[in-house]
């Protein structure tokens, strides 16, 4: 008995989504499936992507290109959140599952779906992502997870889709497990999956190996609006086009590799691999500038929002009343975060050499140890007397 009449399938080309397909018809009874790919900025071409969803048996196979969105909806209020998950990891894959499930969600409303499905298996986090990010958008929505249910192997996966006309993959040189967007790429499994084996240099795609990196240091400076970033080098930037840009010469400078064993939603530990250049370039250069244009009881409490925001994206509540909530009070921090930061590239390092903002308040003749010294020194005193009496009178009490 099927457990619905037409379903939107997040559709990648891979093995699992490709059998989904199959399986969806023939083993839950579902009668009509439309195929959804988003194009995220992966740089791969979906138009035989979108072909094979059709050979395989889907009535529809969409391709939806979100790239600009995903940017400006979903990275650019992460860059203002500084999120690092784990104080590491800048989220690239992670913010792609909401939008993926919202582009899911529209879909089945569009064409009268009554499920939505995808191809995750029962240890990832995508699948928390998915589920979850679904419900939160419409609850009454199924959501299908067949991969999680059909307790096949990787190898009865494919002899599975053989039945149904699926072409076998040729066999892979790499056994590693790849996903891609504009903000960077992930990669695990495999060799990876010993902590003490080194990620050999084939992995890497959008980062040079030291060795390679060029042998003088470049400087970039990066432009910054309410908490945005908006330019490279002084010349204003499309959303997409800053985000290329910084990849580019980021990771030509062998900057924005990430090796972590990372506690992901389900409780398991997993080794993981991440190029995310611009990204995390990004992070830290707004991040210092919050440093010259916060006062220190903001920066200070935002740290543990950034935590908490962080944490709340990896584990798929994006869509979630606290993230809402949060989201309110990190745009209201951010109306003054506008300035420029000077970084300088080199060898694997991305240091923060300079920043300025019209909204500084850095105070030159408050700091200066100079003759243009403006701090009253002899109020010190007073302030020391008021700040340490707490201490003074819990001292004379236990210490005699």
């Amino acid at each position: 008995m099927g457990r619905a009449e037409r379903v939107v399938l997040a559709y990648s080309g891979g093995v699992d989504t490709s059998v989904c397909i199959p399986y969806l018809i023939n083993e839950w009874g579902v009668k009509e499936i439309i195929t959804l790919a988003a194009d995220l900025g992966q740089g791969e071409e979906l138009k035989p992507i979108q072909e094979k969803a059709l050979k395989c048996g889907a009535v529809e196979s969409l391709v939806e290109d979100a790239t600009e969105t995903f940017v400006k909806d979903y990275a650019f209020p992460a860059i203002c959140a500084n999120t690092l998950y784990e104080n590491r990891y800048p989220l690239s894959t992670a913010l792609a599952r909401p939008l993926i499930a919202k582009l899911l969600v529209d879909a089945a409303e569009k064409y009268g779906a009554d499920a939505v499905a995808h191809g995750c298996t029962g240890k990832g986090n995508d699948q928390v992502r998915f589920d979850v990010g679904i419900m939160a958008l419409n609850p009454k929505l199924k959501v299908l997870a067949p991969a999680r249910e059909w307790g096949m192997s990787r190898e009865e996966t494919i002899a599975y889709g053989e039945k149904f006309g699926i072409e076998s993959p040729v066999k892979k040189s790499s056994p590693y497990s790849i996903d891609r967007n504009l903000l960077g790429r992930s990669i695990e499994a495999g060799p990876l999956e010993d902590p003490m084996t080194e990620p050999p240099e084939e992995i890497y795609a959008m980062t040079r190996a030291i060795a390679d990196t060029p042998n003088e240091p470049e400087y970039i400076e990066i432009g910054f609006e309410r908490g945005i970033p908006v330019s490279v080098n002084g010349k204003t930037l499309n959303p997409i086009e800053l985000i290329s840009q910084l990849n580019d010469i980021v990771g030509k400078h062998g900057v924005g590799r990430i090796d972590m064993i990372e506690n992901r939603v389900v409780g398991i530990k997993s080794r993981e691999i991440y190029e995310t250049p611009a990204l995390l370039v990004l992070i830290n250069a707004h991040r210092d500038l919050e440093s010259l244009t916060l006062t220190g009881d903001v920066t200070r409490y935002k740290r543990g929002i950034e935590q908490t925001y962080s944490e709340l994206i990896y584990q798929g509540l994006w869509y979630s009343p606290l993230k809402t909530a949060l989201d309110a009070f990190i745009q209201t921090t951010q109306v003054n975060v506008s300035g420029t930061v000077k970084v300088k590239l080199f060898k694997g390092n991305a240091m923060i050499v300079g920043r300025q903002s019209d909204n500084s308040i850095y105070a030159p003749d408050l700091a200066t140890y100079g003759a243009d010294d403006e701090f009253d020194h002899k109020a010190a005193e007073g302030f020391i007397y008021i700040w340490g009496l707490p201490t003074k009178v819990w001292a004379q009490k236990t210490k005699g």
